[in-house]
């Protein structure tokens, strides 16, 4: 089995140094506009960070066994490691990558763990490291292809860590936009930015990785707009610091619509795989809901 180094854990000094010139930068004039750092907001980002790592350890053992046990048993090709094939699954992971977040956002029982990252309303690296407690432990299915067309499982999870350390630097209100050739085919802080915003517009949009390319793609490419300053958070905070809290408040509140209440097996089922703001009498609003009013605001206003 071939061997590569962990490079995330290599990236934390780095992920460090990283915030603490940006949050020396935010205190520029120049920046004045921007939320910059907040220091419970940050511990309590930093704190989910943590926790992501530790329960890391058991959740990488469960998917390297899940890959592990699909290559050496099911594979229909045997794809080299080789430079080439590097090149190949860059691609194809950043494709599942692009499908496990836009099905992140539009099922609840993956926003469940998903939510945790949006949970915050400023908007810099510490967000980044806000990261999920749960995910880990079911989210690979997205990957589960990969296997079984033949790349090496260890060659896979390096390949989810680039994409991971990619991310990081793209969590910033520091930089406005990159050259266009750049903004036209790679995510960037201003795509992300996007992805962060509660703005109806902004909504489930840009769920790239590493590629902008598969939002223009598959139609939820939103760029930033001039006029439509970027509102981070959720649709309805949580408004809290507790990294308790952050972890699981949506799967208590999604299991309480499930199992609450006088409703069919159907309706509690949806409950799961619907989109966040689903409601089973029709009282509810998804993003669509929300952007497609927000459009008709916006038309009537013209």
């Amino acid at each position: 089995m071939p061997e590569f180094p962990n490079i995330i854990h290599f990236a934390i000094p780095f992920f460090i140094l990283s915030m603490l010139l940006e949050l020396y930068v935010t205190t520029r004039e120049k920046y004045k506009e921007t939320k910059g750092y907040e220091a419970k907001d940050a511990f309590a980002s930093i704190a989910m960070g943590l926790g992501n790592v530790f329960l890391g350890f058991l959740s990488k053992v469960i998917v390297l066994w899940a890959f592990v046990l699909i290559y050496e048993n099911f594979r229909i090709f045997t794809i080299p490691v080789a430079w080439w094939s590097f090149i190949l699954i860059f691609f194809a992971d950043d494709l599942s990558y692009y499908w496990f977040h836009r099905i992140s956002h539009e099922c609840r029982l993956f926003w469940a763990s998903h939510v945790v990252h949006h949970s915050s309303q400023h908007y810099n690296l510490s967000t980044a490291l806000r990261q999920t407690w749960s995910g880990g432990f079911y989210s690979f299915i997205f990957w589960l292809w990969l296997p079984l067309v033949g790349f090496h499982p260890v060659m896979i999870l390096l390949q989810m860590s680039i994409s991971l350390l990619y991310q990081f630097w793209i969590h910033t209100e520091t930089i406005n936009k990159m050259p266009k050739w750049f903004e036209a085919v790679m995510n960037t802080p201003s795509h992300h930015r996007v992805h962060h915003g509660s703005n109806p517009i902004y909504l489930d949009r840009n769920h790239a990785g590493i590629l902008i390319i598969w939002d223009k793609l598959f139609g939820t490419f939103q760029p930033e707009l001039d006029g439509e300053k970027v509102q981070y958070g959720l649709v309805t905070n949580i408004n809290t610091y507790n990294p308790i809290k952050i972890a699981f408040i949506e799967w208590y509140n999604m299991l309480k619509d499930t199992f609450s209440g006088k409703k069919s097996i159907k309706n509690r089922f949806l409950y799961l795989i619907k989109p966040p703001g689903w409601k089973h009498d029709g009282t509810g609003k998804v993003s669509d809901d929300l952007r497609n009013e927000w459009l008709k605001q916006q038309h009537h206003e013209i």
